[in-house]
Protein backbone atom coordinates (compact mmCIF):
# COMPACT_ATOMS: atom_id res chain seq x y z
CA UNK A 1 0.00 0.00 0.00
CA UNK A 2 1.37 3.48 -0.57
CA UNK A 3 1.38 5.79 2.76
CA UNK A 4 -0.06 8.95 1.86
CA UNK A 5 -0.27 12.07 3.97
CA UNK A 6 -2.40 15.55 3.45
CA UNK A 7 -0.80 18.60 4.88
CA UNK A 8 -3.57 21.03 5.70
CA UNK A 9 -6.72 18.30 5.37
CA UNK A 10 -8.99 20.49 7.09
CA UNK A 11 -9.63 22.82 4.08
CA UNK A 12 -12.28 22.13 1.44
CA UNK A 13 -9.98 20.34 -0.63
CA UNK A 14 -8.20 17.75 2.22
CA UNK A 15 -11.80 17.25 2.77
CA UNK A 16 -12.18 16.27 -0.56
CA UNK A 17 -8.74 14.30 -1.21
CA UNK A 18 -9.99 12.27 1.88
CA UNK A 19 -12.87 11.24 0.30
CA UNK A 20 -11.66 10.36 -2.86
CA UNK A 21 -8.66 8.59 -0.91
CA UNK A 22 -11.23 6.60 1.80
CA UNK A 23 -11.76 3.93 -0.73
CA UNK A 24 -8.98 3.81 -2.98
CA UNK A 25 -7.89 0.43 -2.72
CA UNK A 26 -4.05 0.83 -3.40
CA UNK A 27 -3.85 3.86 -0.75
CA UNK A 28 -3.54 4.66 2.71
CA UNK A 29 -3.85 7.81 4.60
CA UNK A 30 -1.40 7.46 7.23
CA UNK A 31 -1.71 11.08 8.08
CA UNK A 32 -3.76 14.12 8.10
CA UNK A 33 -2.22 17.59 9.63
CA UNK A 34 -4.30 20.19 11.05
CA UNK A 35 -2.69 22.19 13.88
CA UNK A 36 -6.64 24.23 14.67
CA UNK A 37 -8.00 20.35 14.61
CA UNK A 38 -5.19 18.31 16.48
CA UNK A 39 -6.50 15.42 18.03
CA UNK A 40 -10.03 15.96 16.86
CA UNK A 41 -11.34 13.10 14.42
CA UNK A 42 -11.91 14.10 10.95
CA UNK A 43 -15.36 13.07 10.99
CA UNK A 44 -15.91 15.94 13.09
CA UNK A 45 -14.35 18.97 10.50
CA UNK A 46 -15.78 16.58 7.26
CA UNK A 47 -18.81 15.13 8.28
CA UNK A 48 -19.54 13.14 5.40
CA UNK A 49 -16.33 11.02 6.58
CA UNK A 50 -18.69 9.22 9.05
CA UNK A 51 -17.03 6.06 8.40
CA UNK A 52 -13.35 7.47 8.30
CA UNK A 53 -11.16 6.35 11.60
CA UNK A 54 -8.70 9.40 11.39
CA UNK A 55 -7.48 11.80 13.45
CA UNK A 56 -6.21 15.18 12.54
CA UNK A 57 -2.38 15.35 14.00
CA UNK A 58 -0.14 18.78 14.65
CA UNK A 59 3.30 17.10 12.77
CA UNK A 60 5.66 18.30 11.07
CA UNK A 61 6.87 17.38 7.41
CA UNK A 62 9.63 15.77 8.90
CA UNK A 63 7.63 13.77 10.97
CA UNK A 64 5.61 12.79 8.70
CA UNK A 65 6.30 8.86 7.40
CA UNK A 66 4.76 8.87 3.79
CA UNK A 67 5.84 7.57 0.19
CA UNK A 68 3.26 10.49 -1.21
CA UNK A 69 2.48 14.02 0.62
CA UNK A 70 -0.20 16.26 -0.64
CA UNK A 71 0.59 19.76 0.72
CA UNK A 72 -2.91 21.74 0.79
CA UNK A 73 -1.60 24.72 1.92
CA UNK A 74 -2.14 28.39 1.05
CA UNK A 75 0.12 30.09 -1.30
CA UNK A 76 3.54 31.17 0.23
CA UNK A 77 3.15 28.19 2.59
CA UNK A 78 4.04 25.48 0.32
CA UNK A 79 7.05 26.87 -0.31
CA UNK A 80 8.75 26.83 3.56
CA UNK A 81 7.35 22.88 2.95
CA UNK A 82 7.88 21.33 -0.49
CA UNK A 83 11.39 21.51 -0.64
CA UNK A 84 12.02 19.63 2.46
CA UNK A 85 9.96 16.68 1.74
CA UNK A 86 10.93 16.33 -1.94
CA UNK A 87 15.10 16.43 0.00
CA UNK A 88 14.30 13.54 1.78
CA UNK A 89 12.42 11.36 -1.34
CA UNK A 90 9.11 11.92 -0.59
CA UNK A 91 7.18 12.06 -3.84
CA UNK A 92 4.54 15.72 -3.43
CA UNK A 93 1.22 16.90 -4.84
CA UNK A 94 1.58 20.88 -4.22
CA UNK A 95 -2.07 22.33 -4.65
CA UNK A 96 -0.66 25.83 -3.88
CA UNK A 97 0.27 28.06 -6.69
CA UNK A 98 4.01 28.05 -5.37
CA UNK A 99 5.35 25.82 -8.17
CA UNK A 100 3.03 26.45 -10.88
CA UNK A 101 5.27 29.09 -13.10
CA UNK A 102 7.90 28.22 -15.04
CA UNK A 103 8.59 31.82 -15.18
CA UNK A 104 9.45 32.58 -11.19
CA UNK A 105 9.35 36.08 -11.77
CA UNK A 106 5.54 35.89 -13.04
CA UNK A 107 4.21 34.51 -9.96
CA UNK A 108 6.31 36.81 -7.83
CA UNK A 109 4.62 39.56 -9.86
CA UNK A 110 0.99 38.45 -9.92
CA UNK A 111 1.07 36.84 -6.34
CA UNK A 112 3.15 39.83 -4.70
CA UNK A 113 5.61 37.13 -2.97
CA UNK A 114 8.97 36.72 -3.03
CA UNK A 115 9.71 32.78 -4.18
CA UNK A 116 12.19 31.54 -1.53
CA UNK A 117 12.95 28.41 -3.00
CA UNK A 118 11.74 27.39 -6.88
CA UNK A 119 11.97 23.81 -7.63
CA UNK A 120 11.88 21.64 -11.33
CA UNK A 121 7.86 21.15 -11.18
CA UNK A 122 5.49 19.41 -13.77
CA UNK A 123 2.21 21.08 -14.17
CA UNK A 124 -0.42 19.08 -12.79
CA UNK A 125 -3.02 18.88 -15.96
CA UNK A 126 -2.65 15.53 -17.53
CA UNK A 127 -4.44 15.91 -20.59
CA UNK A 128 -0.99 17.96 -21.12
CA UNK A 129 2.01 16.42 -19.41
CA UNK A 130 0.51 12.89 -18.79
CA UNK A 131 4.21 11.43 -19.75
CA UNK A 132 5.72 14.24 -17.55
CA UNK A 133 3.99 13.31 -14.47
CA UNK A 134 4.70 9.50 -14.59
CA UNK A 135 8.44 10.28 -13.95
CA UNK A 136 7.89 13.11 -11.40
CA UNK A 137 8.77 13.87 -7.86
CA UNK A 138 6.81 17.01 -7.80
CA UNK A 139 3.95 17.87 -9.23
CA UNK A 140 2.22 21.47 -9.40
CA UNK A 141 -1.67 20.67 -9.00
CA UNK A 142 -3.12 23.12 -11.65
CA UNK A 143 -5.60 26.40 -10.41
CA UNK A 144 -9.21 25.70 -10.37
CA UNK A 145 -10.27 28.45 -13.13
CA UNK A 146 -6.98 27.80 -15.22
CA UNK A 147 -8.25 24.20 -15.79
CA UNK A 148 -11.49 24.78 -17.14
CA UNK A 149 -10.23 27.70 -18.90
CA UNK A 150 -6.95 25.93 -20.86
CA UNK A 151 -8.98 22.73 -21.30
CA UNK A 152 -11.72 24.88 -23.35
CA UNK A 153 -8.71 26.88 -25.31
CA UNK A 154 -6.23 23.80 -26.00
CA UNK A 155 -7.42 22.90 -29.28
CA UNK A 156 -8.11 26.44 -30.56
CA UNK A 157 -4.79 27.59 -29.52
CA UNK A 158 -2.95 24.46 -31.35
CA UNK A 159 -5.13 24.31 -34.63
CA UNK A 160 -3.21 28.29 -35.17
CA UNK A 161 -7.59 29.11 -34.79
CA UNK A 162 -7.45 32.21 -32.74
CA UNK A 163 -4.78 34.85 -31.35
CA UNK A 164 -7.06 36.13 -28.31
CA UNK A 165 -9.01 34.38 -25.90
CA UNK A 166 -11.48 35.99 -23.42
CA UNK A 167 -12.56 33.65 -20.58
CA UNK A 168 -15.63 34.50 -18.47
CA UNK A 169 -15.94 32.19 -15.27
CA UNK A 170 -18.78 32.01 -13.29
CA UNK A 171 -17.09 29.90 -9.19
CA UNK A 172 -19.01 28.52 -6.45
CA UNK A 173 -18.18 29.84 -3.30
CA UNK A 174 -16.41 26.60 -1.72
CA UNK A 175 -13.43 28.16 -4.69
CA UNK A 176 -12.52 30.65 -1.78
CA UNK A 177 -11.71 28.09 0.87
CA UNK A 178 -13.72 27.23 4.56
CA UNK A 179 -12.89 30.46 6.38
CA UNK A 180 -15.89 33.02 6.14
CA UNK A 181 -15.04 35.76 4.43
CA UNK A 182 -16.88 39.35 3.97
CA UNK A 183 -17.11 38.20 0.12
CA UNK A 184 -18.83 34.73 1.03
CA UNK A 185 -21.09 35.56 3.50
CA UNK A 186 -24.73 34.40 2.83
CA UNK A 187 -26.56 37.93 2.85
CA UNK A 188 -23.76 39.22 0.07
CA UNK A 189 -23.75 36.31 -2.27
CA UNK A 190 -27.29 34.96 -2.25
CA UNK A 191 -28.84 36.53 -5.28
CA UNK A 192 -25.68 38.14 -6.40
CA UNK A 193 -23.46 37.49 -8.94
CA UNK A 194 -19.93 39.49 -7.95
CA UNK A 195 -17.08 40.33 -10.35
CA UNK A 196 -14.30 40.06 -8.62
CA UNK A 197 -10.07 40.99 -9.43
CA UNK A 198 -12.03 41.88 -12.95
CA UNK A 199 -8.19 42.31 -14.67
CA UNK A 200 -5.86 41.28 -12.14
CA UNK A 201 -6.55 37.88 -11.33
CA UNK A 202 -3.63 35.94 -10.74
CA UNK A 203 -4.66 32.93 -12.65
CA UNK A 204 -4.80 34.69 -15.62
CA UNK A 205 -1.14 34.67 -16.51
CA UNK A 206 -1.41 30.51 -15.45
CA UNK A 207 -3.69 30.60 -18.31
CA UNK A 208 -2.07 32.21 -20.52
CA UNK A 209 1.54 30.85 -20.27
CA UNK A 210 -0.13 26.87 -20.31
CA UNK A 211 -1.76 27.94 -23.19
CA UNK A 212 0.93 29.53 -24.80
CA UNK A 213 2.78 25.77 -24.97
CA UNK A 214 0.28 25.27 -28.04
CA UNK A 215 0.99 28.81 -29.74
CA UNK A 216 0.80 32.54 -29.34
CA UNK A 217 -2.07 33.53 -27.84
CA UNK A 218 -3.35 36.25 -25.65
CA UNK A 219 -6.09 35.52 -23.17
CA UNK A 220 -7.83 38.00 -20.67
CA UNK A 221 -10.29 36.67 -17.82
CA UNK A 222 -12.36 37.65 -15.67
CA UNK A 223 -14.00 35.63 -12.54
CA UNK A 224 -17.49 36.33 -11.14
CA UNK A 225 -19.10 34.59 -7.70
CA UNK A 226 -22.15 33.02 -7.75
CA UNK A 227 -24.27 31.70 -5.22
CA UNK A 228 -23.91 27.84 -5.65
CA UNK A 229 -21.10 25.65 -3.48
CA UNK A 230 -19.48 23.51 -6.34
CA UNK A 231 -18.03 24.53 -9.66
CA UNK A 232 -17.01 26.95 -12.59
CA UNK A 233 -18.80 27.37 -15.77
CA UNK A 234 -16.16 28.93 -18.04
CA UNK A 235 -17.26 30.99 -21.30
CA UNK A 236 -14.53 30.92 -23.85
CA UNK A 237 -15.08 33.57 -26.47
CA UNK A 238 -12.72 34.12 -29.55
CA UNK A 239 -12.93 34.90 -33.23
CA UNK A 240 -11.47 32.23 -35.40
CA UNK A 241 -9.32 33.00 -38.26
CA UNK A 242 -10.59 31.23 -40.81
CA UNK A 243 -14.74 30.50 -41.68
CA UNK A 244 -15.53 27.26 -39.55
CA UNK A 245 -18.85 26.00 -38.46
CA UNK A 246 -20.30 24.68 -35.09
CA UNK A 247 -20.08 21.16 -36.36
CA UNK A 248 -16.30 21.29 -37.53
CA UNK A 249 -15.34 22.78 -34.24
CA UNK A 250 -17.34 20.23 -32.08
CA UNK A 251 -15.74 17.47 -34.04
CA UNK A 252 -12.26 18.80 -33.79
CA UNK A 253 -12.49 19.06 -29.87
CA UNK A 254 -14.08 15.33 -30.29
CA UNK A 255 -10.72 14.00 -31.93
CA UNK A 256 -8.46 16.00 -29.36
CA UNK A 257 -10.00 14.89 -26.66
CA UNK A 258 -10.96 11.13 -27.73
CA UNK A 259 -8.24 9.16 -25.64
CA UNK A 260 -8.70 11.78 -22.50
CA UNK A 261 -10.70 9.79 -20.18
CA UNK A 262 -11.96 12.57 -17.75
CA UNK A 263 -13.10 14.84 -20.64
CA UNK A 264 -16.06 14.97 -22.07
CA UNK A 265 -17.06 17.12 -25.39
CA UNK A 266 -20.71 17.43 -25.54
CA UNK A 267 -22.77 17.66 -29.10
CA UNK A 268 -22.76 21.14 -30.95
CA UNK A 269 -25.42 23.36 -29.44
CA UNK A 270 -25.59 21.37 -26.08
CA UNK A 271 -24.62 23.28 -22.92
CA UNK A 272 -22.37 21.92 -19.99
CA UNK A 273 -24.14 22.32 -16.50
CA UNK A 274 -22.57 22.50 -13.14
CA UNK A 275 -25.05 19.64 -12.03
CA UNK A 276 -23.46 17.57 -14.36
CA UNK A 277 -19.86 17.26 -12.87
CA UNK A 278 -20.87 18.48 -9.54
CA UNK A 279 -18.79 15.88 -7.22
CA UNK A 280 -16.75 14.71 -10.55
CA UNK A 281 -13.12 14.80 -11.62
CA UNK A 282 -14.73 15.18 -15.34
CA UNK A 283 -14.36 18.57 -17.61
CA UNK A 284 -17.55 18.76 -19.90
CA UNK A 285 -16.86 21.30 -22.70
CA UNK A 286 -19.86 21.72 -25.60
CA UNK A 287 -21.68 25.10 -26.93
CA UNK A 288 -19.30 25.64 -29.74
CA UNK A 289 -21.65 28.23 -31.40
CA UNK A 290 -20.95 30.99 -33.69
CA UNK A 291 -22.71 34.31 -34.00
CA UNK A 292 -23.16 36.47 -37.00
CA UNK A 293 -19.48 38.37 -36.30
CA UNK A 294 -17.97 35.42 -36.46
CA UNK A 295 -17.91 34.88 -32.57
CA UNK A 296 -17.32 31.18 -31.35
CA UNK A 297 -18.60 30.54 -28.00
CA UNK A 298 -16.94 27.28 -25.65
CA UNK A 299 -18.28 26.47 -22.62
CA UNK A 300 -16.56 24.53 -19.92
CA UNK A 301 -17.72 22.80 -16.82
CA UNK A 302 -15.92 21.40 -14.23
CA UNK A 303 -15.90 21.51 -10.29
CA UNK A 304 -13.69 23.73 -8.51
CA UNK A 305 -13.06 21.44 -5.96
CA UNK A 306 -12.71 17.99 -8.10
CA UNK A 307 -11.24 18.56 -10.96
CA UNK A 308 -10.45 21.97 -10.06
CA UNK A 309 -8.33 21.19 -7.11
CA UNK A 310 -8.60 17.35 -5.00
CA UNK A 311 -9.83 15.20 -7.70
CA UNK A 312 -6.93 16.35 -9.79
CA UNK A 313 -4.43 15.81 -7.48
CA UNK A 314 -5.65 12.15 -6.74
CA UNK A 315 -5.14 11.75 -10.48
CA UNK A 316 -1.68 12.91 -10.80
CA UNK A 317 -0.46 10.85 -7.54
CA UNK A 318 -1.90 7.69 -9.85
CA UNK A 319 0.10 8.43 -12.61
CA UNK A 320 2.95 9.10 -9.91
CA UNK A 321 2.83 6.15 -8.69
CA UNK A 322 1.95 4.06 -11.39
CA UNK A 323 -1.51 3.04 -10.45
CA UNK A 324 -4.30 3.71 -13.23
CA UNK A 325 -5.24 7.07 -13.61
CA UNK A 326 -8.95 6.73 -13.37
CA UNK A 327 -8.50 4.35 -9.92
CA UNK A 328 -11.07 5.81 -7.47
CA UNK A 329 -12.03 9.24 -9.78
CA UNK A 330 -14.77 7.16 -11.71
CA UNK A 331 -17.67 8.39 -10.48
CA UNK A 332 -20.40 10.50 -12.49
CA UNK A 333 -21.76 13.93 -11.24
CA UNK A 334 -24.60 14.53 -9.58
CA UNK A 335 -27.22 15.85 -11.29
CA UNK A 336 -29.60 17.25 -10.53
Amino acid sequence: MLKVAIIGASGYTGGELLRFLKDHEKVEVVAATSRQYSNTPVRKVHPHLQDLDLKFEDKAPGDIDADLVFTATPHGASMNIVPQLVETGVKVVDLSGDYRFDDISIYEKWYGLKHKKPLDAVYGLPEMYREEIKKANLVANPGCYPTGSILAGIPLVKEGLVDTIIADSKSGVSGAGIKPTPATHYPNISDNIVPYAVTTHRHMPEIQEKLQKFGNVRVSFTPHLVPVIRGIITTLHSFPNQEVTSEEIQQMYKNHYQDEPFVRVLDAGEIPRLSSVRGSNFCHIGCFEIDDNGRLVVVSAIDNIAKGASGAAVANMNLMCGFPETMSLESCGLHP
